[in-house]
């Protein structure tokens, strides 16, 4: 039998319903984990109610399968609620190796017209929904490794391109992505110590989400291949959830069809020193050349 890069792994997967958060479900399944299917059943802007039983449908497919998983239904904001999703993966199974945090809505608004509500809502989904289930189980971990025992754990956040360079129509959600990017950063530098990575994934793929907007884009296929297909995105999730991945953290992984890179981030241009304190008038033409002089940044979405 072939072996199976997540085998014995038990991993939280948030947003677990429907399009990528199912697809990465299925995906660790196939490879050997045991999947907490995290799924509040809300629509596509955080409505209730719309998609109730999302959760137990993926674990039904996985168990018809021959897999191992359980169903949750708890919000991800909810700081007691992250305690019961960590709670879920020790009582199902006895441990937890890596929470995948994929859960989120969008409500698309031109920033001229995004009320505090909507707002409010979009971060609270996407900054605090990756909050509180990690932080439970970076609890965990901690106590694990300060008890003597090996600790090989993995944070899996979601950011998107919309929070990497912007999105037109995307205030919040550009705003909560580019958050999640930078958590990710310090999150693999605090954690280290215990035994945890911390990466991030900016998938291209046709989802909830997505669809409204770049419909007729994401219907593409290219060579053969459904280039925006959310199946396309399991392997990565699943490699990072695994023990092969130990040595890779604070990285942020785009990867679109069979196309995959690191996002660079942001980085120091060459600079340009007076070796005393400017004087504001004489700054046009400064700025000017550093602008000049970097590389170019990719433009913001939707942009002209």
């Amino acid at each position: 039998m072939m072996s199976r890069i997540c085998e014995g792994r038990v991993v939280v997967v948030t947003g677990a319903g429907n399009g990528l958060g199912r697809a990465y479900a299925l995906g660790l399944a196939v490879e050997g984990a045991k999947v907490v299917v995290n799924d509040l059943g809300v629509g596509r802007h955080g409505e209730d109610g719309t998609t109730k039983g999302a959760a137990e449908k993926v674990v039904d497919e996985i168990r018809a399968a021959g897999g191992e998983a359980v169903a949750n239904t708890d919000d991800v904001t909810d700081w007691e609620a992250g305690r019961r999703i960590v709670q879920c993966a020790l009582d199902s199974f006895g441990d937890l190796h890596a929470v995948v945090n994929n859960a989120g809505f969008v409500r698309d608004r031109m920033f001229v017209s995004c009320t505090p509500d909507e707002w409010d809502a979009v971060l609270r989904v996407h900054l605090r929904g990756h909050f509180c289930t990690s932080r439970h189980a970076v609890d965990y971990w901690r106590n694990q490794q300060k008890a003597g025992r090996p600790v090989d754990a993995r944070i899996i956040n979601t950011t998107s391109g919309a929070g990497l360079q912007g999105s037109i129509g995307q205030s919040a959600y550009s705003a909560a992505k580019g958050g999640i990017a930078t958590l990710t950063l310090v999150q693999a530098a605090e954690l280290a110590r215990y035994g945890i990575t911390a990466n991030a994934l900016a998938p291209s793929a046709r989802t909830r989400m997505t669809e409204s907007v770049f419909a007729e884009e994401m219907s593409r296929v290219e060579d053969g291949l459904d280039v925006y297909a959310p199946e396309n995105t399991a392997p990565l999730i699943a490699w990072l959830c695994s023990a092969e991945s130990s040595d890779v953290t604070g990285q942020v992984f785009e990867l679109k069809g069979g196309r995959i890179f690191l996002s660079q981030g942001w980085t120091d241009s060459p600079d340009i020193d007076k070796k005393a304190r400017w004087k504001a008038d004489e700054l046009g033409p400064v700025v000017r050349r550093l602008l000049n002089g970097r590389a170019p940044a990719k433009p913001v979405y939707g942009a002209a």
